[in-house]
């Protein structure tokens, strides 16, 4: 055993004496109990999950360098993809990242509807999730828009017309989104705030109480 490893086993084993983690791990990961029937379309959640922690990752890296301005928006990305080192994987990671988390929740959702897990009590399960695929979708389309390319601006023009149907409201909700009358800049910086405060902070607060509302009922088939 190298010194590294010993001193890593050491200092684990005093956390361990004083927090006492070994049972909770082994309890909620190494040896929790799952039904038997279990296959690997049980995975989708969690790898929905895996591909949301390498979006918040990648989408840290990008962050470093996008300017949130209509002027200098795209040539941020294409110095990103050009001149920084991995750059142009980071940026594609994240892009097609998107496309995958919103096809595992959808494939989670179509095998929690199939099973019918969503019966009593696990009705808010569905609820939440259903609240979890929604801000999915919208993450996916407000980082769409980002890149301020001729796709973005009409993906944002049409995108932002769609409450427009809704009654009484829908002009004011149109104008709000827009921060003004029509898509300018204003629009951008508004997208990107939504992007990388608003929606990750509600999906994360609504995973957790997903996780919680788990843990507590458990799954619909017996241990």
């Amino acid at each position: 055993m190298s010194a590294i490893a010993k001193l890593t086993k050491a200092v684990m084993g005093e956390v361990d004496d004083r927090f006492h983690l070994t049972p909770v791990i082994e309890k909620n990961l190494t040896r929790k109990w799952v039904p038997q029937t279990l296959s690997w379309a049980g995975c989708f959640g969690g790898l929905a999950f895996l591909i949301f922690l390498i979006q918040i990752f990648t989408g840290i890296l990008l962050l470093m360098y996008y300017k949130s301005d209509a002027e200098r928006a795209w040539d941020s990305v294409t110095f990103v993809k050009s001149n920084v080192p991995m750059g142009w994987l980071i940026q594609r990671i994240h892009s097609v990242g998107a496309n995958f988390m919103i096809a595992l929740v959808f494939l989670h959702m179509a095998r929690v509807a199939y099973l019918r897990i969503y019966r009593k009590p696990r009705e808010l399960h569905w609820i939440s999730g259903a609240v979890l695929l929604l801000a999915t979708c919208m993450l996916a389309f407000t980082g769409y828009l980002l890149p301020w390319t001729q796709l973005s601006y009409w993906g944002a023009k049409v995108g932002t017309e769609i409450p427009s149907a809704v009654p009484l409201l829908g002009e004011y909700i149109v104008q709000l989104i827009r921060r003004g009358p029509s898509i300018s800049g204003e629009t951008l910086g508004f997208f990107f705030a939504v992007h990388i405060w608003v929606l990750p902070g509600l999906t994360v607060l609504v995973m957790v109480l997903h996780f919680l509302m788990i843990r507590r009922t458990g799954i619909s088939r017996p241990l």
